[in-house]
């Protein structure tokens, strides 16, 4: 449980960094997100939750 607490930290941690650096280019960042159409969005997700699943396969293995 601690492990998942450690990692959920870090993700949170590495979120804020870019808001914190340039909170004007994520503004941006995110605006253009809005204007993106969903089909594109849910591919980026898949693809993010991918490489996502295989580091987590390759760390663990």
């Amino acid at each position: 449980m601690s492990q998942l607490l450690i990692a959920c930290g870090i993700v949170m941690i590495l979120e804020g960094i870019p808001w914190f650096l340039s909170p004007q280019r994520m503004r941006h960042f995110v605006a253009q997100l809005a204007s993106m159409p969903d089909a594109a969005l849910r591919l980026a997700a898949v693809a993010s939750m991918g490489a996502g699943l295989l580091l987590v396969y390759l760390v663990t293995r």
